[in-house]
């Protein structure tokens, strides 16, 4: 496709429910000039349903990693596979196997963008057509969750009870916010080298966090495109391992507190924030358990 510039970047671990239809719309999609699946040891059809899209589509090559790194390390691990498209890519876009682009989404995002430093999140919305609430956040209060006791409801990864959750402002094209979520972020490639790419310490949760804000620290504007719509399947591979997963989350958050508050902050409340985490895993992981089954 003539200009196409964009590389998209799709990390799975036991996507098979999703993965069909989120490939289809990527190739579909206006403006892709390549496509990188890597996947995290799945042991469902993943591999297969990648597989057979890459025997259809030269764009789309996949890799299969043999443990689970975590998605930091497998989205870098795309971005550096992307130096093998046919043509180059100077813009990025990760995207969820349970996110479902259409087919003007990525080359209207682009045109958001601009050639402004910028990274653009969508309006994702659930199947039934609800918004996301982690789709525009602000960055963690730890003091007004500790306020809050940490409790389940003040800690769920979607923001919407933390206080983190930001109202979608629809007379603006493009809403500036301190973070969009994980499940479709674009960027230029030269911002996302700039700085360094995903933190690889993140197992999964806060990573997006984490890459908004150091792409603020490093003057570019993070916003969502409040008129691009993306659906977005929450959850698919998460059901799959609830314990690990709770695992990550807290200790994710303890990773983004200690890399980006708890030096302006004095000992009483850091222990406090690592009480208040470590104590409420248990409970988290329990609850995750029981709804798993």
């Amino acid at each position: 496709m003539a200009g196409a510039d964009i590389g998209v970047v799709v990390v799975t671990h036991q996507s098979a429910s999703t993965l069909d239809e989120c490939l289809q719309r990527l190739r579909a999609a206006a403006g892709v000039a390549a496509i990188r699946v890597i996947d995290n040891q799945s042991t469902d059809d993943t591999l297969a349903i990648a597989q057979r899209h890459a025997s259809a589509d030269p764009r789309l090559r996949f890799v299969a990693n043999p443990d689970n790194p975590g998605f930091s390390v497998a989205c870098n691990q795309g971005v550096a596979e992307l130096a093998t498209a046919a043509v180059p890519v100077h813009w990025l876009a990760f995207v969820n196997p349970d996110a479902m682009v259409e087919d003007d989404t990525l080359v209207r995002l682009l045109g958001l963008a601009g050639a402004g430093e910028v990274l653009l999140g969508a309006d994702l919305v659930g199947e039934d057509g609800m918004r996301d609430p982690a789709a525009r956040r602000r960055d963690p209060d730890f003091g007004r969750m500790l306020a809050g006791g940490l409790t389940a409801r003040s800690m769920r990864s979607t923001g919407q009870r933390t206080g983190m959750a930001v109202d979608s402002d629809d007379r603006l094209d493009v809403q500036p916010v301190d973070a969009v979520s994980g499940a479709l972020m674009f960027m230029p490639r030269a911002l996302f080298e700039r700085i360094g790419g995903f933190d690889p310490d993140y197992r999964l949760h806060a990573e997006d966090l984490d890459l908004c804000r150091r792409a603020r620290m490093a003057g570019a504007t993070v916003a969502v495109a409040n008129h691009v719509r993306v659906v977005h399947v929450r959850g698919v591979s998460s059901r799959s391992r609830p314990l690990f997963v709770e695992w990550h989350k807290h200790r994710g958050l303890w990773r983004y507190f200690n890399r980006f508050e708890a030096h302006r902050r004095g000992w009483p409340l850091r222990a406090a924030v690592w009480a208040a985490i470590w104590l409420r895993f248990p409970f988290a992981a329990a609850r995750a358990w029981w709804r798993s089954r």
